[in-house]
């Protein structure tokens, strides 16, 4: 992997960042105020002590309460979390309306996410994700180890439509933030461990000491372990099994009522699992390899390179009051990945389309803020941030069955320099309304070097195949394009009083354009006629535009009945521009069959629909003093349509080939139109301490995985249900509960790969007069499918010291 050159401008915004963190060391002898800044560490206790139940968030980058926030925005408590017996952040997609978040396909490690009907589960380096994932507040620029176990957590937002104004970069359908507890000032060791189905045995080790009255060190390791669902038949490993070790290590300086708080943090993630291989859902229609009955069995032989993701980083975290309502901030933060994969698109023993693939990733972000709140009617903050990210890719593709040691190698290295300055006030023009202005400007460069090679009579020298270089490579490119835009958003606030907020708003989200890693050079059209394939023709040909989207929103926000009610409700309405759809199929190159990668900005798509989110005190002290029994609901409806679809498509006779609108035909992928929750919880004294019971029940409607419905890997409605019951002693000292997921084991299909004929216009898929379906790549057919976890039962102890 080639290693970072930093421009001189580079140096400047990461210079300036790291000088405001050395403004933060010096700030206590200037600031006088004893006023705790506003962090995202910041215990919410500490920032409502006068109102214990109200939910804090950090949505808008200050503390504020849940209710007064303008933006569709749900908050989990790490108490919460435990209580749920959630184990990564996947877990709160299903009480989430209008959020999918899941494993991607092959690993245990790499997030596929959408919001309202925006997002990526492509992996491959050049196209980027839709949905911002932040670990303390430093934006993660690739999905590999992006699925983040829950341990050592203050709490999850998820933050629905875009959040540009405040937010690093490619939050265009929303962000998700995972924040992390700040230190105690006391002495503290926690010890939890889990046993479960399929032999589950986590244990997580968390401790933390002062140092001093200002200084603090921390740190937390877990293993977490499980065995597979299945097996794979062919390699014997054990399939959809667990096996990670994970790390954070944190030192604090300040905080807990000191005007100024630097967070030096680290974290350490390695996935040893073995490679997830999927369900065929069709006959083999070459070797007459026959299916298997259980859906987490599989049969690829494919097993090298050996399965892992390995992941780590850096962060500094710098909060200082400045005195006068100014709060400076500064985050820096390193992070790089890498991973190997062994994917067996066929799920078989022969080498039909089997792809080893390796991710390389690294990034450096700086961000500084200037916040402000002198408890007058504006509120605010300014800020600038900067991002340099390296993401690279090599894969074969081997097609040993249609022609003996065939395989496209591609090593795809794709370059992304980010810079952005933005803002965002709210004004209060009168007791009761208040107007947010904010925007962003947004500088996006991508460089790519695409080689593609055709090997024979064996694999890749990269993954120690012994083939042969046949032919000149078909793509051999080299090429960048600068994106530039700015984003505004816009918001005003009725608030009869302060538990009533009625908004509306608008706002604009970007994501930048880039390279195809998986195009082929070689098929560029001849635009000009002249013979010659030039090079601007090829860049033309593999690149793709930036995708926007304009957004309305209207929403209420309300506390009711002295408190026993929460309630909040968003309508909202997106006109998604140039939407970027990656893909690939099987195609032919310079007369050899193989695969070709096929991305489109589709054209346009409009997003719009409603969502509810409630939470009730059902009653207290009904049974037994101090009891409480308590109803939480989510609701979401989105109509997710594309408007306009242009697809290249050949027909007639003699064959031409031109735009076709199929927009009719197409499906907006991994958006469910109803998403659904209920959680009842009931929690009362017993003995010194607490009993909590709560069950949840959950249901999506059908989901489509790609924008071509296809019959077998889309998945109908379904619905699931899980259950805790927790004990905790006085002062949480221990607890012990035992927790089910998925209670009635619903199959339930989450992603997939297909590689068979269809309709080039309507996506129908094609089928032999034998009434076989025809293999575009491969000889197998490839038709295979991944579920979510089967029905899970585990118990979980917990020891406060």
């Amino acid at each position: 992997m080639a290693k970072f050159h930093f421009s001189g401008s580079a140096h400047g915004v990461l210079a300036i960042s790291l000088m405001a963190t050395g403004l933060a060391c010096v700030a206590p002898a200037q600031a006088q105020s004893a006023m705790t800044p506003p962090s995202a560490e910041t215990p919410p206790s500490a920032a409502m002590a006068d109102e214990s139940d109200a939910i804090i968030v950090t949505a808008r980058r200050r503390e504020e309460r849940l209710v007064d926030v303008p933006i569709a925005v749900t908050s989990f408590s790490g108490a919460e979390l435990d209580k749920r017996g959630a184990l990564d952040i996947t877990d709160i997609a299903s009480t989430t309306p209008n959020v999918t978040l899941e494993t991607s396909r092959g690993t245990n490690s790499t997030l596929s996410a959408f919001i309202r009907g925006i997002g990526q589960q492509d992996p491959v380096s050049g196209f980027e994700q839709g949905v911002g994932i932040y670990l303390d507040d430093v934006y993660l620029n690739r999905p590999q180890g992006a699925v983040l176990d829950i341990y050592d957590v203050e709490r999850i937002e998820v933050l629905r439509g875009p959040q540009g104004t405040l937010y690093g970069r490619n939050t265009i359908g929303g962000a998700v933030k995972y924040v992390t507890r700040q230190l105690p000032q006391e002495f503290a060791l926690k010890v939890k461990g889990t046993y479960g189905s399929y032999n589950q045995a986590d244990g997580v080790l968390t401790v933390s000491t002062p140092i001093s009255s200002l200084m603090r060190v921390g740190a937390s390791v877990a293993r977490l372990s499980r065995g597979g669902f299945g097996k794979n038949l062919t390699t014997g490993q054990e399939n959809y099994n667990k096996d990670v070790w994970a790390a954070r290590g944190t030192f604090e300086l300040g905080g807990h009522g000191e005007p100024v708080l630097i967070r030096i943090s680290g974290d350490y993630t390695k996935d040893n699992s073995n490679p997830r291989g999927g369900h065929r859902l069709i006959p083999s229609q070459f070797s007459g390899t026959p299916m298997l009955k259980d859906v987490f069995d599989t049969q690829g032989g494919l097993k090298d390179p050996k399965q892992f993701v390995e992941a780590y980083g850096l962060a500094m975290n710098a909060t200082a009051d400045l005195g006068g309502g100014v709060t400076l901030r500064a985050i820096n933060a390193w992070r790089k990945d890498s991973s190997a994969s062994p994917i067996d698109f066929d799920a078989l023993p022969a080498v039909d389309v089997d792809v080893p693939a390796y991710y390389r990733n690294e990034q450096i972000s700086s961000e500084l803020q200037f916040l402000y709140d002198d408890g007058g009617p504006l509120t605010g903050l300014i800020g600038a941030y900067y991002l340099t990210a390296k993401a690279d890719t090599q894969f074969d593709v081997r097609l040993f069955t249609t022609v003996a040691g065939l395989t496209a190698f591609t090593q795809a290295d794709v370059d992304t320099e980010t810079y952005a300055i933005f803002g965002d006030f709210s004004y209060d023009l009168t007791e009761q309304f208040s107007l947010s202005l904010g925007g962003r400007y947004t500088w996006d460069k991508r460089e790519a070097q695409i080689l593609r090679q055709n090997y024979t009579g064996g694999g890749s020298p990269v993954f120690g195949g012994l083939g042969t270089p046949f032919g000149t490579p078909s793509t051999n490119f080299s090429g960048s394009r600068e994106f530039k835009k700015f984003t505004p958003r816009v918001s005003l606030s009725f608030k009869p009083n302060r538990d009533h907020n009625i908004y509306a708003s608008f706002s604009q989200g970007f994501k930048g354009g880039g390279f195809d890693p998986r195009g082929v050079g070689v098929n560029a059209p001849d635009i000009n006629k002249n013979g010659i394939r030039e090079d601007s023709e090829i860049a033309s040909y593999l690149s793709f535009r930036p995708e926007s989207v304009d957004s309305y929103e209207v929403g209420y926000k309300g506390n009711l009945m002295d408190g026993a009610l929460y309630v909040a409700i968003a309508g909202f309405r997106m006109d998604y521009s140039d939407v970027q759809i990656p893909g690939s199929a099987g195609c032919v190159v310079n007369g050899t069959p193989t695969f070709c990668g096929i991305i489109t900005n589709a054209g346009k798509a409009r997003l719009q629909g409603l969502e509810f989110e409630t939470n009730a005190r059902l009653a207290r002290d009904f049974i037994t003093p101090g009891d409480r029994l308590g109803l939480s609901g989510s609701l979401g409806y989105i109509d997710a349509k594309y408007k306009t679809y242009i697809s290249q498509i050949t027909k007639g006779t003699p064959p031409v080939t031109g735009p076709v609108d199929v927009a009719q035909y197409r499906k907006v992928q991994n958006t469910p139109k109803w998403t659904a929750s209920g959680t009842l919880s009931y929690s009362t004294p017993v003995g010194d301490g607490d009993l909590n019971f709560s069950t949840t029940a959950s249901w999506r409607s059908k989901t489509y995985q790609f924008e071509v419905p296809n019959p077998y890997i889309d998945q109908k409605s379904f619905a699931l249900w899980d259950a805790s019951l927790v004990y905790s002693a006085p002062d949480d000292r221990w607890s012990i509960g035992v927790h089910g997921k998925n209670l009635t084991n619903k199959h339930y299909k989450t992603s997939g790969y297909t590689f068979v004929a269809a309709n080039a216009e309507t996506g129908a898929l094609v089928t032999s007069p034998a009434g076989t379906l025809t293999p575009t790549l491969g000889k197998e057919g490839t038709l295979t499918a991944f579920y979510g976890n089967p029905r899970q039962v585990f118990v979980s102890a917990t020891l406060n010291f």
